[in-house]
Parts: structure tokens; C-alpha cells; sequence
């Protein structure tokens, strides 16, 4: 069984596109599916096991894979990779930042460095990365950069880190997008809302408990899977979308819409799409 997408086979042919945080979650089903239109996938992280793991299993479905481990965080760690990456390669075609994580605490009890360390992991490090990328590759032969938001529309209580992260995040993408238009360079921004993934069982406590009830608040009355958010960012690195630069598309299955004075009225139909043949439901689900 290999993934099943929705996009023509091919799509990504004789193309290199590096996926950052491809070791696990949204980033490990996105290089999969990158990897089974065609690209030779380039994933990274902080942990070679992990990476080994998900090489393996892209190999094992027939597709090309190489792996790079280091820190989105450290200038050098990335433009040694980068470099890397192109001698070997030639070019870099797509870069999908993805990398990132937070915990889960509120404002008052959260420290600078706390703060600090989140905001690194969720917007600086993608900044580096993606300034790597452009000056030793895409300057000189253009591309696509699809970068990782979050549903952070009415703020992110519990979350005022990465809130601030992903909403710099947003702008960061309009800024580049902007600047490096005139060198052939697209830059836009995935922002997920709540996604059934295996960062969800990285969480303890009151925030681990309210993860079943996600659903109940959701105009279309479920979780997204992490298809779901592929597919928005392999259409972000295609060429069908090349008049398509400086924008946010929210998959949040509505759930910043609506007014709180208002009941949600629950369903049952709408239908999840999940074309990865090796997705995994988060323990905190049921898995």
C-alpha cells in the first residue's frame, strides 16, 4: 500500500523538497506524500532514530529519501545542512517549514526563556532556514516555501508562546514573499487548526483531558487528519498554484467562526479524507 493522493503521480518529478520536523506528525505524512508524487524528499530534525525510521518507511514505498539531523535553531547547524543539501542535489526545489513545538501553560506562570525558547522553535527557527535556503538555492533558481502557522485567530490562551510565534509567522511569510517575488521565490503559510497527530500525545493534564472534547467546538464536528493538511501544502508547492504567494490558508474546519452566544449545532457528516497508508490515531483518541 502506498499514499493515496489526490494529486496527479508525477507531480513533483525530479524535484528536491526538504521538509523540516519530518520525523514524526504532520511533517512525517508530508514527506510521504511528497515523496509518492515523485520528489527526492529531504527530511530533518533534532533525533537521526526518528528520521531513520521515516526514511525507512518512505523507502519501503518506494520513494527517495535522504535525512539530515540538526537544530532549526542554530545558524551553522542549518547552513552546513543547506549546504549539504544542494552539493548533493544540486537544487532545492520546495522547502516546507514545519519544525516546531510548544507546552502548554498559562501567561502569568510562563518564564522569558520559556517564552523565548518556543518563539526560537516556531518562527526563528524557520526564518533561518528559510533564509539558508533562499541565499544558497532559490535566489538563484527560484522555488516554493510553505510555512507552519496555527489557527491563532482569537488568541491562544494557554499558549501565548507559540500564539505569538505563528502570528509572526504569518507576517514573516507576507514580508519574504514580497522581497524575494522578484528572484521567482513563492512564500505562503499553512495555519492548522486542531489535527489528529502524535503531537497530541505529547500533552499532559487539564490540556490533555480537553483534547476529545476538540471536536464538540468545530462547525464540522471532528478533528482534521494530517492528509488533510498535506494536501494544502503539496498544492502550495506545485506549479498549480504560481499566481499564489504571500497568503494564509487556515484548515481549521471553521472553528474560529461563529459567535459564543450562539449554540453549535452538532453533525456527524462531514467526511475526513486520509490518504496516508501509515497514519496513526493518537493514544489520547483511542489509538
Amino acid at each position: 500500500m502506498t499514499y493515496r493522493s489526490v494529486f496527479k503521480p508525477g507531480l513533483f518529478e525530479g524535484q528536491t523538497i526538504i521538509v523540516t520536523g519530518g520525523g514524526s506528525g504532520i511533517g512525517r505524512c508530508t514527506a510521504h506524500e511528497i515523496a509518492a508524487l515523485g520528489a527526492h524528499v529531504v527530511i530533518s530534525g533534532r533525533k537521526p532514530d526518528k528520521l531513520a525510521t521515516v526514511k525507512g518507511e518512505i523507502e519501503a514505498s518506494g520513494g527517495s529519501c535522504e535525512m539530515h539531523a540538526f537544530d532549526i535553531r542554530e545558524e551553522a547547524q542549518v547552513r552546513e545542512a543547506i549546504a549539504a543539501i544542494v552539493a548533493r542535489n544540486g537544487r532545492i526545489h520546495g522547502l516546507f517549514n514545519n519544525a516546531g513545538g510548544q507546552f502548554p501553560a498559562p501567561a502569568a506562570a510562563m518564564s522569558a526563556k520559556g517564552f523565548d525558547v518556543v518563539v526560537r522553535n516556531n518562527l526563528t527557527g524557520g526564518f533561518i532556514v528559510s533564509r539558508e535556503v533562499y541565499t544558497q538555492s532559490m535566489q538563484q533558481h527560484g522555488g516554493s516555501i510553505v510555512n507552519m502557522a496555527a489557527d491563532m485567530r482569537n488568541g491562544f490562551p494557554s499558549m501565548a508562546h507559540t500564539g505569538a510565534a505563528r502570528a509572526g509567522m504569518v507576517n514573516l511569510t507576507m514580508t519574504l514573499a514580497y522581497e524575494w517575488a522578484q528572484s521567482g521565490v513563492r512564500v505562503n503559510a499553512v495555519s492548522p487548526g486542531w489535527i489528529a497527530s502524535s503531537g497530541m500525545d505529547t500533552y499532559q493534564g487539564e490540556f490533555k483531558e480537553n483534547i476529545p472534547k476538540l471536536k464538540n467546538h468545530c462547525p464540522l464536528g471532528r478533528l482534521g487528519t494530517e492528509s488533510e493538511v498535506s494536501s494544502v501544502v503539496c498544492f502550495l508547492l506545485s506549479e498549480a498554484s504560481a499566481y499564489i504567494t504571500g497568503t494564509e490558508i487556515r484548515i481549521d474546519g471553521g472553528v474560529p467562526l461563529g459567535n459564543r452566544s450562539m449554540d453549535l449545532p452538532q453533525t456527524d457528516r462531514s467526511q475526513p479524507f486520509n490518504g496516508f497508508h501509515l497514519a496513526r490515531t493518537p493514544k489520547v483518541l483511542g489509538g
